[in-house]
């Protein structure tokens, strides 16, 4: 296997030509900020998703904390209905389509090429488009607070979003948000699978593939088949609203049930689109830190597929209370309850990777190991809320909250910050604060159990969600406060976090290029990688092709009788 890089060959057509090389008597690049508002290097595009959907979730942040301080205690008037309605609307909107969705972009975007041995993506001028698409969106659908926010909440279910119960821009706004982002996500989507089918480095079969990129292919096949619904949906909406028709107006023949089946055709795969490429995320981390192979590779890539096929199939999980036959409720209670199997796999291959590991107690890893932990909380309440005469209990309580952020931010997010943590030397070059970072972990654990383990109990008293005050009397008074005050030190924990990256940019330890004898590809560069990723591609011969290359540098070096080290090379 190849472990040294030679400088390319300056001849037309080269594989390895160098950029200097073939941008020769082309005009030089743009320099300084220029340069990053007309990249198409995917890794700087990468960074700009980072910094763009790390904004929007602060932003989003704040918008929880304030509705956090409306429930502190009961009959509160800190802020009116209008206000309180418009945060709800900002916040779940901000959170799904503005950093979940987008963040993953932004890990694939930096790091698909790199684990597969490839120099960029396979349309880089689509692949700037997709960010740019994602950054006008969130303006656009920003841009409402100066007129009217929408208070439709994330789903904006029809006919309260129609324009004869909700008029004004809020909702418009919405709208384009939709529609720009999800254009972004679609072309996005599109270069991944482009990128992944042709451009995987010479030895990278189907099953030496990394489980991360398994995560963003099967993320990418939900997005293309997914968002054409919601496409459909909110252009329907658009035209009920300002070109006289009909689709869900119920008094001029249209159906409300309409716009549920299309949004939850495209909203139940979103769970997934949200959580696989976290689980992919960990999938990395948890093998490099417990200093073995992943248990059953093959069983987590097959796990993953089977969620993304059985998550096209549960959209009406959402409509138990809706007028529906109790065949097709069965029948999506049934398919949900199926769902648990493939992902109860990943969960014990996961445990089976760490046990007997020689642990390496790294910020990552505690990300990383806190994910199963409270996934499975989530998954548990999920299938409560899957059993339909249940359903007709919790629905529309705080029970569901409860359920949702398990879900999302004790795996999507806590996922997040694990590949962060983990993959930050590679993209600056320096480690961030141990110390500051397990300090982020356990503050944020901390305060997130305050926050949403109490909401189930504050549902099964009767609490319901998307109201803005609550009687004394309702008996979820203490719940509500333990609530607020873990909301804060959620809060704490996630600036922990933002300071340690700032800092480190600056003060970190100089990482090296291969700080965690990671098993990827990403790790054989330099960090931060050069322009063209790779002088020369090594050759991948297993499912861990970094873990090949250390095996046969020190076996040259111990026929030459030196130690040698991996040499990486780059412009």
């Amino acid at each position: 296997m190849a472990t040294t890089s030679q400088p390319a060959a300056a001849t037309a057509g080269s594989e390895g030509l160098k950029p200097e090389i073939v941008m020769h008597g082309l005009p030089p690049e743009p320099k300084g900020w220029l340069s990053w508002l007309t990249t198409t290097d995917h890794k700087k595009i990468g960074i700009m998703y980072f910094v763009a959907t790390f904004i929007f979730f602060i932003i989003g942040g704040v918008e929880a904390l304030l509705m956090r301080l409306q429930l502190a205690q009961p009959d509160s008037t800190l802020i009116d209905p209008e206000t309180y309605n418009g945060l709800v609307s900002m916040h779940g909107t901000t959170m799904i389509f503005l950093f979940i969705v987008p963040v993953m972009a932004a890990f694939g975007n930096y790091f698909v090429p790199l684990m597969i041995g490839a120099r960029d993506m396979a349309f880089p001028r689509l692949n700037a488009l997709s960010f740019w698409l994602l950054a006008f969106g969130g303006v656009a659908f920003y841009a409402s607070l100066f007129f009217e926010p929408p208070q439709a909440g994330w789903t904006s279910y029809a006919p309260l979003s129609d324009d004869a119960y909700m008029p004004g821009g809020g909702i418009d706004a919405w709208i384009f948000l939709i529609h720009l982002t999800g254009l972004s996500s679609l072309v996005g989507a599109i270069n991944f699978v482009a990128t992944i089918h042709n451009m995987r480095a010479p030895g990278m079969s189907w099953g030496r593939m990394p489980l991360f990129v398994w995560s963003i292919l099967i993320y990418s096949y939900l997005l293309i088949a997914a968002l054409p619904a919601i496409a459909a949906a909110v252009t329907m909406l658009l035209t009920d609203r300002h070109f006289g028709t009909a689709f869900f107006d119920p008094t001029a023949g249209g159906d409300p049930m309409l716009w549920q089946h299309l949004f939850w055709f495209f909203g139940h795969p979103e769970v997934y689109i949200m959580i696989l490429p976290a689980f992919g995320i960990i999938s990395e981390i948890l093998p490099v830190f417990a200093r073995k192979p992943i248990f059953g590779y093959k069983a987590i890539a097959a796990a993953t597929a089977a969620i993304a096929f059985l998550g096209l199939l549960v959209w009406a999980h959402h409509m138990f209370t809706t007028p529906t036959s109790t065949v097709v409720l069965i029948f999506f209670m049934l398919s949900s309850f199926a769902i648990a199997v493939p992902t109860g796999i990943k969960i014990f291959n996961w445990l089976a990777t760490l046990w007997k590991g020689s642990i390496v107690f790294k910020t990552p890893l505690y990300f990383a190991a806190a994910l199963p932990a409270l996934f499975v909380i989530g998954g548990i309440s999920g299938v409560m809320l899957a059993i339909f005469p249940v359903d007709w209990q919790l629905h529309d309580s705080y029970f569901v909250v409860a359920h949702l952020h398990y879900v999302l931010f004790g795996g999507s997010v806590f996922g997040i910050f694990a590949g962060v943590y983990y993959w930050y030397p590679k993209m600056t070059g320096r480690l961030m604060s141990e110390g500051l970072g397990k300090l982020s972990f356990w503050t944020m654990f901390i305060g997130f159990n305050m926050t949403f383990l109490v909401q189930h109990s504050a549902g099964l008293s009767g609490m319901p969600r998307r109201i803005y005050d609550y009687s004394g009397d309702l008996g979820v008074n203490d719940y509500n406060l333990i609530s607020t005050i873990g909301s804060f030190l959620l809060g704490i924990g996630v600036l922990i976090t933002v300071i340690n990256a700032l800092r480190s940019y600056r003060k970190g330890k100089v990482a090296g290029n291969d700080p965690w004898h990671g098993n990827t590809l990403e790790w054989f560069v330099q960090s931060p990688p050069p322009v063209n990723n790779f002088d020369e591609i090594p050759r991948v011969r297993s499912v861990e092709p970094m873990k090949d290359i250390r095996r046969e540098v020190a076996r040259s070096g111990e026929q030459a009788g030196t130690v040698a080290q991996p040499v990486v090379t780059g412009t």
